[in-house]
């Protein structure tokens, strides 16, 4: 069954204009340091943090929440899979909202999606609640 659904558009050339003006304190206060690790050694710097900011946009949504109630930037995370496949991890208050609204009996899974287009990421998720065996 689908507990939420959640996508977002951010435009990369305004998260580039973001990390030139802020630096440090714009990554540090939304991107966890696995994130920072990922972005600063891609080619497309500002594309890897826009495609990364849409994700936990588009993650917050699919909780019922957006930004508010609590949640914080670095409560999702964007790691990949060794085969390139990104995966969505909560933690914090993301992580208490995932749990409660989940259906006893059931586990909770996100699947995350990001593409790229310049100058636009885009990111969707859809959180899944699969019944335990």
């Amino acid at each position: 069954m689908i507990l939420g659904i959640g996508t977002d558009l951010a435009n990369i050339e305004r998260i580039a204009g973001t990390l030139a003006r802020f630096g440090d304190r714009f990554r540090n206060r939304v991107f966890t340091e696995t994130e920072q690790r990922k972005a600063e050694r891609r080619q497309d710097v500002a594309g890897t943090y826009a495609k990364r900011w849409a994700a936990k946009e588009a993650c917050s949504k699919a909780l019922g929440t957006g930004l508010r109630m609590g949640i914080a930037w670095k409560d999702m995370a964007v790691t990949n899979l060794p085969t390139g496949q990104p995966v969505m991890q909560v933690t914090g208050w993301a992580a208490e909202r995932l749990s409660d609204m989940t259906p006893e009996g059931y586990e909770a899974i996100i699947h995350v999606t990001l593409t790229d287009d310049h100058p636009w990421a885009q990111a969707f998720v859809v959180i899944e609640a699969r019944k335990l065996s």
